[in-house]
């Protein structure tokens, strides 16, 4: 090589730079560090460490050109299990191409994947075991901002846990909605008409060539479920906490739109590290009682109160100021307004044609904290002044005006009582018998889930039209994972019965509907618990105009069952019945329902903050 040609080469921008990284008058350890230098790997050597990475990193052809720009971490949750994350390929392409033309460079790295029907024992059980390792992802490698793609329910709050905890920029991205299917002409989708026609199947009112024709269509494309549960309430929440456009939460998983997203969501994030709009820097209390707003207006998912509480307790400054009561206060003023199932008749698609999320923000706009911040660095009210929405024909019908609601307050409802001293949640606009809102009646329980299978259409089974069915053993630590056993079968020998008040310490989907209160603690495993001492008989009563949830028990026969259950053995009490790994961590440090159901050492506080 001629002295000229290695002349400059030397001088090459990413040569410069090279020579820079290895001066060692500077100290690539600084706060002020970016890009490749921050996070290094201990060597006792940082210069050497920034040195050994950057050989590795070349071996997968980047140039120095690129390494010297701002880094965008993309949280990659594929999975061949995972048919909600099925569009993460692509959406991983855009992502880099918004990046990559605003001068990031954008690099994804793997993380843990759940969906909700392939998780034993069930997707919460792994909901924090995500958020760990979102989180020590995030701080563990070298990215100055970070996108996280989620969308089957419990994707999309373990990232935000971890990513709160991080504390690094982050812009959430979810894969949408999938589109509905058809039977028979009539428009179906998961996974609202999944339990419906199970249901009608249950009954013998369709038989297994129909059920099975119907399977075929609950789920014709990939993303998540196409009515109003839980991944889309999430995704709707991120809109409400000003984390997500508008337009990110109801675009279909399959269409270009939701490609253009990403797009914007890649660029979105490089302003966002200039401008170090990190996470707890952004999220306040108003920030949260707008996302409770919109859960009311949604009537979204039960699943989105124990979410929130955890997001919510995972923020230093926030936590402690956001309680259950909270959710009753803002229900007491926010109308139910979306027509979707479970609550209304429709499907995430009409939706998203009707205005979405951006038509409901602006009907919402009198009850919002529009001063509360947005990772675009404006206000929700600046940024609902700058994007603009006039109704069309037919949207009202969708998403309705605040004069014209389909219930006037309350979608959910807390509940407080002698039964749940810790609360309970109820999905009122979710009944399918509004009379049981207002009921009392006679305890049917079961033990825990096997006791439930083994007993529920037993012709033997003592149980009227009027009965309270009970279920318990199915909170954080009981099954453990709180699945989502809440939805208790009707008993086959109440012909023609749609609707029963029923109780249990579990979740139910929110793609599900009825008269159901979830959520209730302490959870019945622990000892402490008025769910856990109640019997066959004993008269519950339900006022949910009252926010009440009662057993009809005197304090002393409680204390006097409480004791008898101390002395007497049961597979089905306390904390440490695992011995190993990751089930063992999740029985000895989950904390209860109220408190968002994660670990007592993952909260702002740290441990132990377990009711």
């Amino acid at each position: 090589m001629d002295q000229d040609t290695s002349t400059k080469i030397l001088q090459w921008p990413e040569r410069t730079g090279a020579t820079q990284d290895y001066d060692l008058a500077r100290d690539p350890t600084s706060d002020a560090t970016t890009g490749l230098r921050q996070g290094l790997t201990s060597y006792g050597d940082a210069h050497f460490s920034l040195f050994l990475r950057k050989v590795f990193i070349k071996a997968l052809g980047y140039s120095e050109d690129a390494l010297s720009r701002p880094i965008v971490g993309i949280v990659n949750t594929y999975s061949s299990f995972n048919p909600c994350h099925a569009n993460v390929p692509q959406l991983i392409e855009a992502v880099k191409r918004g990046v990559q033309l605003q001068g990031g460079l954008a690099i994804d790295f793997p993380t843990i994947s759940i969906h909700e029907s392939f998780s034993s024992p069930t997707s919460m059980f792994l909901r924090n075991l995500m958020s760990m390792d979102t989180e020590e992802m995030i701080k563990a490698q070298p990215i100055d901002a970070v996108i996280t793609i989620g969308g089957c329910d419990k994707t999309v709050p373990a990232q935000l846990m971890g990513a709160i905890s991080a504390n690094k920029p982050c812009l959430p991205l979810v894969t949408g909605p999938m589109m509905p299917g058809s039977h028979r002409g009539k428009r179906i989708g998961a996974c609202t008409d999944c339990r419906n026609n199970w249901a009608t199947y249950r009954a013998g009112d369709i038989d297994m060539e129909e059920i099975a024709d119907v399977n075929e269509e609950l789920a014709p494309t990939a993303g998540t479920c196409g009515v109003m549960g839980t991944a889309s309430t999430m995704a709707c929440l991120l809109v409400g906490l000003g984390l997500m456009a508008p337009q990110g939460a109801t675009a279909p998983a399959v269409s270009a739109a939701r490609l253009r997203i990403a797009e914007k969501t890649g660029a979105n994030a490089v302003a966002a590290i200039s401008a170090q709009r990190r996470p707890q820097s952004i999220l306040s209390r108003e920030s949260f009682l707008n996302a409770i707003t919109v859960l009311q207006a949604i009537g979204g998912s039960t699943n989105a109160v124990v979410h929130l509480m955890a997001i919510i307790n995972r923020h230093p400054e926030v936590a402690g100021t956001v309680n259950l009561e909270d959710y009753n206060l803002i229900g007491a003023r926010t109308p139910l307004l979306v027509d979707l199932k479970p609550s209304g008749d429709n499907y995430m698609t009409d939706f998203h044609n009707a205005g979405g999320m951006l038509a409901l923000l602006h009907t919402l706009r009198p009850l919002l904290y529009l001063n509360a911040k947005t990772v675009t660095g404006q206000t929700m009210g600046e940024m609902l002044d700058t994007t603009p929405f006039r109704s069309f024909p037919g949207s009202a019908d969708i998403i309705r005006p605040l004069s014209n609601p389909l219930a006037s307050s309350s979608s959910l409802v807390v509940l407080q009582g002698n039964l749940c001293p810790g609360g309970a949640v109820i999905k009122a606009s979710a009944s399918k018998n509004k009379k049981l809102l207002r009921h009392q009646g006679p305890a049917v329980v079961f033990e825990n889930s096997e006791d439930l299978a083994q007993r529920i259409d037993s012709a033997d089974l003592d149980v009227s039209h009027d009965s309270v069915l009970v279920l318990q053993n199915i909170g954080p630590v009981g099954n453990p994972g709180m699945p989502e056993a809440g939805m208790i079968p009707i008993p086959r020998k109440l012909k023609g019965i749609t609707d029963m008040l029923r109780l249990s310490d579990g979740r139910m989907s929110g793609t599900a509907g009825g008269t159901i209160v979830l959520h209730i603690s302490p959870e019945a495993a622990l000892d402490e618990s008025p769910l856990g001492i109640v019997r066959n008989g004993d008269v519950i009563t339900l006022d949910v105009e009252a926010r009440k949830l009662n057993v009809n028990v005197s304090a002393e026969e409680m204390a006097r069952r409480w004791k008898e259950r101390k002395v007497k053995p049961t597979t089905t009490k306390g904390r440490s019945k695992a011995k190993r790994g990751y089930r063992a961590l999740y029985e000895q440090r989950v904390n209860q329902a109220e408190h968002g159901a994660d670990f007592d050492f993952l909260t702002a506080a740290g441990a132990d903050t377990r009711a």
